[in-house]
Formats: structure tokens, sequence, C-alpha cells
């Protein structure tokens, strides 16, 4: 079966977004996390996102200035294959995308169930929490940032149960942030 990964930047009070969706503390221009992350695309598999994820997404990396600042990752953001679950977007406008709106459970343990590569979730903290909530996500990868930034979403929002995680791996870097690998515990 496939395997299902998040990967997310976080504050250290645990928003993944300010209180207006603003994502942008989490980008730096950094050598060393900027390799890194290059790195981290190149095991890239298929791409799961929610709308406004999606939509957010697919207005930067098909874009010029994303080929130029970081290139390796514009092409595998681009070429791999993306799901986007909605039940209002009505057209896919980045390539290689499909759209699926039924129950999200369901469909995500479908696509676990198919034959290929492992599937990773960025942002999309609406349906973190869903299938977190349904046991479905079988890692989760953290950039944790020296910042705080007061108010924002949270990933695990509605989350009604404990989830318990195992360290398997991680990193810290120049810039201050730590890359955080947890695997969740059966």
């Amino acid at each position: 079966m496939r395997k299902l990964s998040v990967f997310n930047n976080l504050t250290l009070d645990g928003y993944f977004t300010d209180k207006n969706g603003d994502m942008s503390w989490a980008h730096k221009n950094d050598e060393e996390f900027n390799s890194f992350v290059q790195q981290n695309a190149k095991t890239g598999g298929e791409l799961l996102f929610g709308r406004v994820t999606y939509e957010m997404m697919a207005s930067y990396w098909p874009t010029a200035m994303a080929q130029e600042s970081m290139p390796l990752v514009a092409e595998k953001m681009n070429s791999l294959p993306k799901i986007v679950f909605s039940k209002t977007l009505a057209k896919a406008v980045w390539n290689n995308t499909q759209i699926l709106s039924g129950n999200l459970a369901s469909e995500v343990l479908r696509l676990k169930k198919k034959p290929g590569r492992d599937m990773v979730i960025f942002g999309s903290g609406t349906i973190v929490s869903q299938l977190a909530q349904a046991d479905l996500i079988d890692q989760y990868q953290f950039v944790l940032h020296p910042i705080a930034i007061g108010a924002g979403r949270t990933l695990f929002d509605g989350l009604t149960r404990r989830l318990s995680l195992k360290l398997t791996r991680q990193r810290i870097f120049a810039n201050g942030s730590v890359f955080l690998c947890y695997e969740r515990i059966e």
C-alpha cells in the first residue's frame, strides 16, 4: 500500500499560516535550506492538496519566478501528478491535476491502495486534520521555524483524539529552523 506523508512549515506557536492565510514567514532565501527542499523534492510522488493550497501553488509554481528561484522544485511541482480535493472547484488549471469531490477519507484510502509512488500533502490544513483523524497519514514532516506569530491556523484543528507519533529523523539548519519527521505509532 502506498504511503501518505505531510510536509508543512510550522511556527513555534504551532501555526502553519497566519490569521490571514499568509505563509511568507516560512520562505527564506537560505542556501542550506533551499538545498534541503530541492533534495526533498527529488523524492516526490503524487501531490495532494485542498482547494485553497492548490490555488496558491498553481498561481506560483508554473511562473517564471518559480522557475528562476528554485528550478528543480518548480520542475517537480509542475510535472508530478496532482490531486485537489474540492467540492467547489470546477476546473483544474495546473497541468497533471485531477479534481476529486467524493468522501475525502474514502478517496484517499482508494488512492493508497492503487499502485504507484507514495503521496504527499503540502499545506492543506483542513484535509490534514481530517486524514489524521481517519488514521490515513503515515508520516508527518515539519519544518519548525524560529518565529511566533500569535494567531493563525493549526494543522490539527478539530482533531478529537490523541495522535501518537514517534520521531524518526531530524535536522537542524544554521538559520535556526528544525526539520522533524514523525511516523504514526500503530
